[in-house]
């Protein structure tokens, strides 16, 4: 009986029913990056989805008509990722930033000139405090290094127009244009500031950076004099007005948190717009779904947990996030620590690709609902 069963199925093939096959891995054929990712891509697991993600990411920098969104989560300029980033801006691979505060942050102490120190298992962390060093798992920052970082925004913040309201790609801006002037070598922030990339960071009070502009504000009052305003809206109308004048959308995402959800919720707040404000929709422009068609995201985090950091982009597509693949989207999810994947992803992808110039359209100023 179950011999026969068997039997009224046809056995499949493979390459009959169009299935693409998996080849093992040969180094011996391997003369690049480049060449090791596309490999990568005919095997299996993460390293599949590594060689995709390659694939992908240089697809979206290659779109003449694609703003690229890099979000930025983890302790990456700690864990000395900074000059990807750099390279990233530079090249013009990304369009956009966003970011947690004390990746910036620990990336303009960098940039600034100071130091960062391995730690070792028999170091003790009481020691470590009364010493004056903070601890990001196996690397160490230096409570001088902040000290001495906050004299610099310090004096950025003194420098700010305090009749104006700001927020946090404004200050940004400010600090790389210090850093353009008064600091050789490469830095996130100068590099966004020559390149006139916008930096946003959504939780701005979550950081260094915000720390420190509490610190001004006290000082401010203390001398009775103006304080310096902050409105975190003016970045989410800055970011939602660049995207909406956009044809294609892609995102490039390092870890999760609030830099992604903050950057992929803008399809769904013009969504917002066009049905619960009508009149709205015809002054804000919001009349088309925006969604992204590219996203390549790396990040360990898995999705059972139910956290944005490990949600798929396949759920993304149930809140109006992004391209289904059936009409086109284009996604790689790569789950591994960033340290390692990403390095491997961008070497590929800067082999293929040297620079990229595109004429994109940004939100303007003169277009905002808000005024001093």
């Amino acid at each position: 009986m179950e011999e026969d069963e068997r039997h009224e199925y046809r056995q499949g093939k493979g390459f009959e029913d169009g299935f693409e096959p998996v080849v093992s891995l040969d180094l011996n054929k391997v003369k690049s990056f480049s060449d090791l990712t596309k490999a990568m891509s005919n095997t299996s697991f993460q390293g599949r989805n590594l060689g995709e993600a390659a694939d992908i990411l240089y697809e979206m920098i290659k779109d003449k008509d694609c703003f690229v969104v890099m979000t930025l989560a983890g302790a990456m300029t700690v864990g000395k990722m900074g000059l990807m980033i750099t390279d990233m801006i530079d090249k013009g691979f990304v369009n956009a930033i966003v970011s947690t505060g004390a990746l910036m942050a620990h990336g303009f102490i960098e940039a600034a000139g100071y130091t960062h120190f391995k730690y070792h298992q028999e170091m003790d962390d009481k020691k470590l405090y009364k010493s004056g060093y903070d601890r990001v798992y196996d690397t160490l920052e230096l409570e001088q290094n902040l000290d001495d970082s906050e004299l610099i925004v310090r004096e950025v913040f003194r420098g700010i127009d305090h009749s104006k309201t700001t927020c946090s790609y404004k200050l940004n801006w400010e600090l790389g244009k210090y850093l353009k002037e008064k600091v050789k070598g490469k830095g996130i922030l100068k590099s966004a500031y020559e390149k006139k990339i916008p930096v946003y960071i959504p939780a701005f009070s979550d950081s260094e950076f915000g720390l420190d502009f509490a610190l001004h504000n006290i000082r401010m009052k203390m001398q009775k004099k103006p304080l310096l305003r902050f409105n975190p809206f003016l970045d989410l109308e800055n970011y939602t007005g660049t995207i909406k004048k956009q044809k294609t959308i892609g995102i490039f995402t390092i870890g999760g948190g609030v830099p992604r959800n903050w950057a992929q919720q803008v399809g769904p707040f013009l969504d917002l717009i066009r049905w619960r404000i009508q009149e709205g929709a015809e002054y804000f422009d919001a009349k088309s779904l925006k969604r992204f068609k590219y996203g390549v995201r790396i990040c360990p985090e898995p999705v059972h947990w139910g956290g944005l950091s490990g949600c798929t982009y396949s759920e993304g597509v149930s809140w109006g996030k992004f391209v289904p693949k059936s009409e086109g989207g284009r996604w790689a999810e790569v789950l591994s620590d960033a340290t390692v994947a990403w390095p491997i992803i961008l070497k590929s992808v800067m082999e293929r690709v040297k620079e990229v110039k595109k004429d994109l359209p940004y939100f303007s100023e003169k277009e905002s609902i808000y005024s001093d």
